[in-house]
């Protein structure tokens, strides 16, 4: 901040500086950028606050416009006006937000604690506006007699629903609580976060000093867990962090049981440690305050405020799904818990297997009845050709291309960029690629955009889209090499990305914008091109000799793939139950005890002692920093429709069959907010999704 000396200065010089900041600050106008992608190599972290000020300075205006109007609401000067509001707001939010969670540092971290309350209260302001909503309302009442075609119907009914559950409708009184309780959240979710990212890469470390406690490990994983060592200070030692690259593997393959229920605790005890991190107070007190927001907005529980919004409509109606498909989950899970028991006797075991247990004996079952393992299928699972196998499917599936970009700014030196073009040439968009774990990087994997497809000016705008993952990375004289899990991820995420890449339309309000329950149908799709024969063998090669993977592996891949399915359901159930227990919580709520209302929820349907939760509570991003509340249940609702989708492909005899292909981009991926989730999946398809093509791929029927 420029601080001045005297009142003179105040008035004479800071003006001038206030102009060369704004022209300096590369938030204020459009990039100058090839394809105006993010200028990171001229982003200061003093550019964004007053670019976040700018930015709402500017939609305040903008809507001060709208309400100003003296002419009678309309779609032109109300809804559209509306729609297109708030430009430098969306392009410093879409570079901070995306950049906090990929790259933060203790400046950015910051930023994030001012600035989410005050874009909470923004947000607030303008949603529960009268004079706006009264405008909104008036096109609304009016719309069906206005000559307005189906899509800008839908701009008015979505814009004129979401005023509704944001509180327009509410008495002074309760907008002014519901203000506060937003506000209160988003501090809340920064906080959890903040906790979250802390207790992995700052709170624990596994240090192995003993080269006999590294038995069972293949020698990748111990070449990396010395270089993680290098830089933590601790070389000549090997250290395991909870990152899952290092996680897994050690809970795969480590045969001393001490340390892999060490670094599994370490694992499920994050957040909950009662220290300067804990985040259980922070879950209950998140609880506490959503199940008051949803009884202003006239819902039972939170949960029913969401999923009123999703295909799924009701909680009853995921509760019922959850609950139908964790049975047959669970059994298969207990056969296959009952087989490891006896195959750890077998092997001299005088102990009743624990949930650190799991990772490893699965592994030894797998070996066992497919005899396959891990360290067979990595060597061919390159990072490079993993990555080119998939632009392959894309290619062979749309006929768009990649080519790789070396002349973009990019936010940290490992990130990749390609330029996407349709088949016949045409600029479609930018996709950044960021593989691997850092200490400034959240966990897990997602997709994001620095640009969302949209129209202006009569023209689309081409999106740039980006993937973050946390990847095994190279070590000494080994290339990245994923493991199967890795490279699912990175189709998944892909999947994700020509959803951004592909979409349409004209208003921001639809173009792209669907049902929670909907939005992971585009990603996990991908995921079955992954593993077919004619697949792997376009990517799969043998990182030293070129070799394509041979029939005899792949077969022993797919013969694997229902294998440990039971466990896999299970815990992503017993999350997705946890997820919506807590969000069925009815006002007021009081919470003392958050681990007895998890255990409870737990012992509720059910849960053997050996299966956690796919995320326990303390560190549940998704619900609590994420977007994902009273909504993780929708990866298994979007898998009924991902089976389907592939199935009708499988059918035809074709997996890249053009004419299926080229309906599930139009209806699925490019137009998918023209209208209700539902509705498009059946232009898609032709009918409704069957439940049988996901049971048995996962071996449940």
């Amino acid at each position: 901040m420029l601080l001045c000396a005297s009142a003179v200065v105040l008035a004479l010089g800071c003006k001038q500086s206030d102009k060369t900041m704004n022209q300096e600050n590369p938030f204020f106008s459009e990039y100058t950028t090839p394809f105006h992608v993010p200028p990171f190599d001229n982003i200061k972290t003093s550019d964004y606050m007053p670019a976040f000020n700018k930015g709402m300075e500017e939609q305040n205006a903008e809507v001060a416009a709208i309400t100003a109007n003296k002419e009678a609401p309309d779609f032109e000067n109300t809804i559209l006006a509306y729609d297109k509001s708030g430009k430098i707001l969306t392009r410093v939010s879409n570079v901070f937000f995306n950049l906090n969670e990929a790259n933060t540092s203790d400046e950015l971290q910051e930023i994030a604690r001012t600035i989410t309350p005050m874009m909470s209260k923004h947000r607030d302001e303008i949603s529960m506006n009268p004079e706006l909503f009264a405008r909104i309302k008036e096109v609304y009442e009016k719309r069906n007699e206005s000559n307005l075609d189906e899509q800008q119907i839908r701009v008015v009914e979505k814009y004129y629903r979401d005023f509704e559950r944001r509180g327009a409708n509410l008495e002074a009184a309760e907008k002014q609580q519901l203000k506060d309780i937003n506000e209160r959240l988003a501090t809340l979710r920064v906080q959890f976060g903040e906790n979250q990212l802390a207790e992995v890469a700052k709170n624990f470390k596994l240090v192995v000093d003993n080269e006999a406690d590294l038995a069972g490990l293949p020698q990748a994983v111990i070449v990396a867990a010395a270089e993680t060592a290098k830089s933590t200070g601790d070389e000549g030692k090997w250290v395991f962090t909870l990152s899952k690259p290092s996680l897994i593997p050690f809970l795969q393959y480590a045969d001393n049981r001490d340390l892999r229920e060490k670094i599994y605790r370490g694992y499920y005890m994050r957040g909950n440690n009662d220290n300067a991190n804990d985040n259980k107070k922070i879950t209950a007190e998140i609880v506490k305050l959503r199940a008051q927001k949803a009884r202003l907005l006239g819902f039972d529980n939170f949960a029913a405020y969401v999923i009123d919004e999703n295909m799924a409509k009701t909680t009853q109606n995921v509760d019922t799904f959850l609950n139908d498909l964790l049975k047959p989950a669970m059994a298969v899970a207990k056969k296959d818990l009952a087989e490891m028991q006896q195959l750890a006797k077998r092997e001299g075991a005088d102990f009743e297997l624990q949930s650190w247990d799991w990772w490893y004996y699965a592994e030894k079952l797998r070996k066992q009845k497919f005899d396959l393992d891990e360290t067979q299928i990595k060597p061919y699972l390159k990072l490079e050709n993993v990555r080119d196998g998939m632009f392959a499917v894309a290619n062979k599936l749309y006929g768009i291309t990649f080519e790789k970009r070396t002349d973009l700014p990019v936010y940290q030196k490992d990130v990749e960029t390609f330029e996407v073009k349709e088949g016949d040439g045409t600029h479609l968009g930018i996709l950044y690629l960021d593989y691997f774990p850092r200490s400034s990087k959240s966990g897990g994997a997602w997709c994001t955009g620095f640009e969302t497809a949209g129209w202006e000016d009569g023209k689309r705008v081409d999106p740039i889209v980006s993937i973050v993952t946390n990847f095994t990375p190279p070590a000494g004289d080994t290339p990245s090499l994923l493991s199967w899990d890795e490279t699912t991820t990175l189709f998944h995420e892909f999947g994700h990305g020509l959803h951004g890449l592909f979409t349409t339309g004209k208003y921001t309000r639809t173009a792209g914008n669907v049902p929670r329950d909907f939005v992971e149908l585009p990603s996990q799709v991908m995921e079955n091109w992954a593993g077919e024969p004619e697949v792997l063998k376009m990517y799969a090669h043998h990182y030293q000799t070129g070799e394509v993977m041979p029939d005899s592996l792949i077969a022993k891949i797919n013969n694997s793939s229902k294998f440990n399915q039971g466990f896999e359901t299970t815990e992503y159930i017993a999350a997705s139950i946890l997820d919506m227990d807590w969000h069925k919580q009815t006002d007021p709520v009081n919470i003392d005890n958050v681990k007895e209302f998890e255990k409870q929820s737990m012992d509720n349907i059910g849960l053997i002692p050996e299966i956690l939760p796919r995320y326990r509570t303390t560190y549940f991003s998704h619900i609590f920093n994420g977007g994902y509340a009273a909504g993780y249940y929708v990866y298994l609702w979007a898998a009924v429709l991902d089976n389907d989708a592939f199935d009708y492909f499988k059918q035809s005899g074709d997996i890249f069959n053009p004419e299926i292909a080229a309906r599930f981009r139009q209806y699925c991926l490019a137009e998918n907010g023209d209208d209700e989730g539902m509705i498009q999946y059946k232009k898609f398809r032709g009918q409704e999704p069957s439940l049988k093509p996901l049971l048995e791929k996962r071996g449940l029927n």
